[in-house]
């Protein structure tokens, strides 16, 4: 069993505290007759707002992230290396619509947070031992929600597996991950 992008986003939401400014992305996608050509997200697909969010100009948005007045940025990532470097960009051979600024908020927030399902399409791991994929920063990531667990990552020593999601099991884990780790200790008495 793995968490869904809900369940995610709620372990996300425990790394936050209140007064925080936070970096959220792309809202969800609108039916048809949602459409507003007015809300487009960094990807220029067309989004909704949902109870509580706010939005602004580029040019304001990008004064934010450069002053470093965000607290956490949440990501998604094609690639994650042990050490925390970022690929969330561009895939080779593929048409990319734009980077949205993420360039800029892994160097501009405080803290990095990737929510991510843990394998790709065609199963590999999104979590390997370096990227292959061009980066988006280097060592810029501190804490990985994929579907199957977290991990916190450390730009020296790696990344530690902190919890499991319900159901996956350790040894599930080194399985499917192409990167080494260690186990919080919490982890390994349970």
């Amino acid at each position: 069993m793995t968490w869904d992008r809900n369940q995610m986003a709620a372990r996300v939401a425990a790394e936050l505290s209140d007064g925080q400014y936070v970096n959220l992305g792309v809202g969800p996608y609108p039916t048809e007759d949602e459409v507003d050509p007015e809300l487009i997200n960094a990807g220029k697909e067309t989004i909704t707002v949902v109870p509580g969010a706010s939005f602004f100009s580029s040019s304001e948005s990008f004064g934010m992230i450069r002053s470093k007045s965000i607290d956490v940025a949440v990501l998604g990532a094609m690639e994650i290396s042990r050490f925390g470097d970022l690929a969330n960009r561009m895939v080779s051979g593929k048409m990319v619509r734009g980077m949205g600024g993420a360039m800029d908020l892994v160097h501009g927030a405080a803290k990095i947070i990737v929510m991510t399902e843990h394998l790709t399409k065609k199963g590999t791991s999104k979590i390997v031992e370096q990227c292959s994929l061009p980066l988006t920063g280097a060592k810029c990531v501190d804490l990985i929600v994929s579907s199957h667990g977290v991990f916190e990552v450390d730009p020296v020593t790696g990344l530690t597996l902190v919890e499991c999601a319900d159901g996956v099991t350790v040894d599930e884990l080194r399985e499917i991950t192409d990167a080494t780790f260690e186990v919080a200790p919490a982890l390994i008495n349970a």
